[in-house]
């Protein structure tokens, strides 16, 4: 819809502070523009989660050395960037010829490109099909990527789903005295052929698991069998959903914002793209590569695959 011109608040808003979000800011202020960072919690807040890295440059081993490095630069090298911390963005929407959020108290900012990069956050039992919890109901329970050796030193922990963090943990606490039980359908078998012989796994093969928190479940095995599985904690590992802002984004069917499919003003990045580029270094190029088309679209400069015509 048109809307009244106007002098906008900055040239580019960056909604999320992960990676990508932070990416996209650097990059903006290498070719002068300013922008303004949106983050409702710290910036990299995931990354200092992570004991341990083997995908990015830099030589970061984990990232805790990496959210460091990120957050230094862009909060003391990055002076044409402006965070609003402990800020969230209620409403995006995009206009003719702008992008506006709606911050949690009520202000509003504009600028005529809005770079999205708020990423996933983790998927809750109710989520699955394959996962009852029984009453009464409880707080969300906590991602396995929270835990740390001291949740795990000395203890069974209960880990709901497959997904290869575990192997992180694992690699990251070589010489922790612990007991992962867990129990992971079908689709994740591919995922935990890198700690089956991991002596501190017990793998638990389910058709249904039924949770009774804290930490116990009675699962049912893929040949019917049934059996309890009981620990001093429960951690989910089950993978993550989609967290775009309320507003304009249209998201396809999976809760992923494919950026073809997105209004010009808006330009989606990192993990929010697609479960397929999930990984920090491509997070971090996507941020960088959302913040140059927002550069030239605003100096009128065709995309790098537009043809000009020859006669």
């Amino acid at each position: 819809m048109p809307s009244p011109r106007h002098v906008f608040d900055t040239d580019l808003l960056v909604v999320g502070g992960g990676p990508a979000g932070c990416a996209a800011a650097r990059t903006a202020a290498s070719v002068g523009m300013r922008s303004i960072l949106v983050e409702p919690d710290a910036l990299c807040r995931n990354l200092y989660r992570i004991p341990a890295l083997n995908n990015v440059l830099g030589g970061h081993t984990d990232g805790v050395s990496l959210a460091t490095a990120i957050t230094d630069e862009l909060l003391t090298g990055t002076p044409l960037c402006r965070t609003e911390l402990g800020s969230r963005v209620t409403a995006l929407h995009a206009y003719d010829d702008h992008a506006a959020a709606t911050l949690d108290d009520g202000r509003r900012l504009t600028a005529p490109y809005a770079v999205v990069g708020t990423g996933v956050g983790p998927v809750q039992p109710h989520d699955t099909p394959w996962i009852t919890v029984a009453p009464p109901a409880t707080p969300p329970l906590p991602p396995l990527w929270r835990a740390d050796a001291a949740d795990a030193e000395g203890r069974t922990l209960l880990v709901l789903g497959g997904d290869r963090l575990i192997g992180t943990f694992l690699r990251a606490h070589p010489g922790t005295r612990t007991r992962f039980l867990v129990a992971y359908p079908a689709s994740d078998d591919y995922k935990v052929e890198e700690i089956r012989d991991d002596p501190r796994v017990a793998l638990h093969p389910v058709a249904h698991l039924t949770l009774r928190l804290p930490a116990t479940a009675e699962a049912l095995d893929r040949d019917g069998n049934p059996h309890r599985l009981t620990a001093d904690a429960t951690y989910l590992n089950i993978g993550n959903s989609p967290a775009p802002p309320p507003g304009d984004l249209r998201p396809a069917p999976t809760g992923y914002c494919p950026p073809a499919a997105q209004h010009p003003r808006l330009i989606v990045a990192g993990d929010l793209r697609s479960p397929r580029y999930q990984r920090i270094q491509t997070a971090l190029g996507s941020g960088a590569e959302a913040a140059l088309r927002a550069y030239y679209a605003s100096r009128d400069v065709p995309p790098p695959d537009h043809q000009v015509p020859t006669h």
